[in-house]
């Protein structure tokens, strides 16, 4: 255990009160639940304990098995200041993995990593490093989901690890791991951990002043903010503030950015879920309420008529026109 010194950045709680708020629950809720006092907002770090509890109370309060899952893929390039500056400078995704080693206290006291490695595969194994309290479950899921969320902003190509593991049960259906991880996902194993190829790993990596524009100012924009909005829809559409808030942009500058591409918010948001929604119609076997509430559709009628106006056919006339062929 870690002694009472070990604490957490206000970065990593405000992952964990976002994606509250994003069920619903205000700060003040969640506060009270986890027995946290208001005024600790104000700190710069939380004690490691303080921090599990806030988790726990958010799980209890929500009730969504997803939770941490959620809130890890929430994690973006504005999310850690100076360790993220760190990741995007670095040649490539294992050296930056090994950098964020050496600064990962500027984070949280609350874990490590380690990267064994093999012939082809590696293992990105994560230590969790509690105190009095043994951490949440979603901690666990959260740091990793965070990873994968973070690594695909800061490569220029599809990052998914060739498996994912945890030690801890599974907390629900195998379709939230999925769309988070995109890979297989084991449970109660030895440890938990990304399986990644070594090519990924060792792919250079673009530099810190090349990353940031493409967060920002060249065509790839609306690209970013689509890869972004398929990560979070699950929770509902998030408003054009958040989106903003996330490229660190204000609301009117963010839409400037967009409009100079020939798009608004809205636009993006329909594109993102009609890609997704032709997808899981034509290549799972979900059921169509599943995927109305995985794109954050309030119920199934208001996707039916959204598919229909993508594609002029219903879910299921898409779906057996699509798996006959």
């Amino acid at each position: 255990m870690l002694t009472a010194q070990a604490s957490v950045s206000m970065s990593w709680i405000n992952t964990v009160l976002a994606a509250a708020e994003r069920h619903g629950l205000s700060r003040t809720q969640l506060l009270a639940h986890a027995g946290v006092g208001a005024q600790q907002l104000s700190d710069e770090r939380w004690p490691i304990d303080d921090i599990t509890r806030l988790w726990r109370a958010a799980a209890e309060l929500t009730q969504d098995p997803g939770f941490g899952l959620k809130a890890g893929s929430l994690v973006g390039p504005a999310s850690f200041n100076v360790v993220s500056f760190i990741f995007q400078s670095s040649p490539t995704l294992r050296e930056a993995i090994a950098l964020v080693q050496k600064f990962q206290r500027l984070i949280s006291d609350g874990g490590r990593f380690q990267i064994v490695g093999g012939d082809d595969k590696s293992w990105l194994i994560y230590h969790p490093q509690q105190g009095e309290l043994a951490f949440s479950p979603h901690q666990i899921e959260a740091v990793l989901a965070a990873v994968v969320s973070f690594s695909r902003w800061v490569t220029d190509h599809r990052f998914v690890p060739a498996r994912v593991q945890f030690s801890h049960s599974q907390l629900g259906p195998l379709a939230g791991y999925q769309t988070v991880f995109q890979t297989g996902v084991d449970f109660n194993q030895a440890f938990s951990g990304l399986h990644l190829d070594n090519a990924l790993l060792d792919r250079p990596l673009p530099q810190a002043d090349t990353q940031l524009a493409a967060l920002s100012d060249t065509p790839d924009f609306s690209a970013q903010v689509r890869h972004w909005l398929g990560s979070n829809l699950a929770t509902g559409v998030p408003e054009r503030s958040a989106a903003a808030e996330q490229f660190a942009l204000s609301d009117r500058v963010f839409a400037r950015r967009l409009q100079s591409q020939g798009l608004s918010y809205s636009d993006v948001v329909d594109a993102v879920r009609k890609e997704a929604a032709c997808t899981a119609v034509a290549d799972t076997d979900d059921t169509f309420v599943d995927i109305a509430q995985r794109l954050g559709f309030s119920e199934a009628s208001a996707f039916n008529r959204a598919f229909k106006r993508w594609t002029g056919h219903s879910p299921g006339e898409w779906r057996l026109t699509q798996q006959s062929r």
